[in-house]
């Protein structure tokens, strides 16, 4: 039985920790359906952008927090998580074609501090396709790391260089987000500016994208707060939950107008603030060991697209390119998804094969998450009523006596013991983020499991001491 638990949570968390008058009409058709979904998801407001060669369109739906009649507009900030990598690569590839920078060197080249280390091995390339050796749980060991210090980013990177990665450079495509942590810091190095500083100069301004900016620490009001899964509704984020060491891999905050302007860019095959050659170039397999993500993008080469997902604690976005006849939709949302209630996979995958033209009938209902999820939910409860059963029933623990009463007095501990350890380090490690970082991204799902794992012990502990105590008095 307590395998078949520890299954069920594991399936769970792992499908937890994707002419101007046409353009109007699929906005209208497209509105209706989204508006739908995102009721049902839960998700108080969202923004989306539509590109189509050159022509841009926009849309917005809902509020920037739960409960406050202030509506998302075009203009309105999201964080956009991972897509953020999608920056870093091109300010790498921008150092590159300024000759500052060699694809091919190794990290050790530009960060002293990897001198000698397995990890100052990984090549540039490397390190932007994911190959670098760093594993995910690795790159999410700091994801809890809410520190504002402006050296924030140098902080962490000099812990990574301390990390010895899991695997040899070049041998195992490992999504990270210490390879983009990393390169962040090399882009400092390398330019001479800050992170943030280089991506506004550099990045953001000549893209045209004059509402967009680097998390900084600061709460702007004309930004979308966050919201995460609390069980079966949305709580608002009343604090920053992204570090500003967070910049690299996921601290981009933007526009749905900027994010089209950006897309746009990307596809356009001209010479702007990167060649046409190096935007090809990160739109295309890294290596061998990386045949599905380019630099800083993942690749369908089968549909021709070239996309990237985000999130960050309280927001969720998709970004999607199809290069071959320059459209592009990017959707951007204020809310993660539950575990198994109010997720909002469905709310970004049908406005994004809606306006690329791509098959798609919906999210199928997974019975083993949301048996995962009434697990987790209903498991302290169960500990707490089998506290009061033993107390009840304690005169017949104390009458327990010969092997078959001590094995049914000391296995509960054994097993919850076990269960515990299994919750707080086992599937925190096989899902590739810690328990902290579960704790930020799904508050509900991280109590569930720190209650259920306590109360465990603190039942098979309660029942002993009811067996054992006054055992001769009874």
């Amino acid at each position: 039985m307590l395998g078949r638990i520890i299954a069920a949570i594991w399936l769970s968390l792992a499908m937890v920790l994707g002419s101007i008058g046409t353009v109007q009409a699929l906005t209208v058709a497209i509105s209706l359906n989204a508006q739908s979904d995102l009721e049902a998801s839960g998700v108080p407001g969202m923004a989306y952008g539509y590109v189509h060669e050159e022509p841009l369109d926009w849309f917005e739906l809902g509020v920037k927090r739960k409960g406050i009649d202030d509506p998302v507009t075009s203009e309105t900030p999201f964080i956009i998580g991972s897509v953020s990598k999608s920056f870093t690569a091109l300010a790498i590839m921008q150092l590159v074609e300024a000759g500052k920078l060699d694809l091919e060197a190794p990290l050790e080249t530009y960060l002293e501090g990897f001198a000698g280390k397995q990890a100052g091995q990984a090549t540039i390339a490397q390190l932007l396709s994911h190959t670098s050796g760093y594993s995910m749980l690795q790159g999410n060991e700091a994801q809890a790391d809410l520190t504002q210090d402006a050296d924030a980013l140098a902080r962490r990177v000099r812990g990574l260089a301390e990390i010895t990665p899991a695997n040899r450079p070049g041998e195992v495509w490992a999504y990270s987000n210490a390879n983009y942590q990393i390169l962040g810091r090399v882009i400092e190095i390398v330019s001479g500016k800050p992170f943030d500083i280089y991506m506004t100069e550099e990045v953001l301004v000549p893209a045209g994208m004059a509402d967009s900016y680097v998390f900084d620490g600061e709460r702007r009001p004309e930004a979308a707060t966050g919201h995460r899964p609390f069980f079966f509704g949305k709580i608002a984020n009343d604090e920053s939950l992204t570090g500003r060491g967070s910049g690299p891999q996921g601290g981009i905050v933007a526009t749905a107008k900027d994010m089209a302007t950006y897309l746009a860019l990307m596809m356009n095959g001209e010479d702007d603030f990167l060649s046409a050659e190096g935007k090809a170039m990160m739109m295309r397999p890294a290596s061998e060991a990386s045949p599905n993500y380019g630099f800083g993008w993942f690749l369908d080469s089968e549909q021709g697209l070239v996309f990237h997902s985000g999130a960050n604690p309280g927001f969720e976005a998709l970004a999607t390119m199809r290069p071959s006849d320059r459209r592009a939709v990017v959707v951007l949302t204020n809310a993660g998804s539950g575990m198994a209630f109010g997720q909002t996979t469905e709310l970004r995958n049908r406005v994004t094969a809606h306006y690329l033209d791509l098959p798609y009938s919906g999210e199928s209902t997974s019975w083993g998450m949301i048996a995962g999820f009434l697990i987790l939910a209903l498991l302290p409860v169960i500990y707490l009523a089998s506290m009061i059963w033993a107390w009840r029933k304690r005169t017949d623990l104390r009458a327990k006596s010969g092997a078959f009463g001590l094995f049914s007095l000391w296995f509960p501990l054994l097993s919850t013991g076990a269960a515990a350890w299994a919750l707080l380090s086992l599937v925190p490690s096989l899902f590739g983020a810690p328990l902290s970082a579960i704790r930020l991204f799904q508050p509900d799902v991280g109590l569930a499991m720190i209650a259920s794992a306590v109360l465990g012990v603190v039942w098979a502990v309660f029942r002993l001491s009811l067996a054992y105590s006054r055992k001769q008095g009874r």
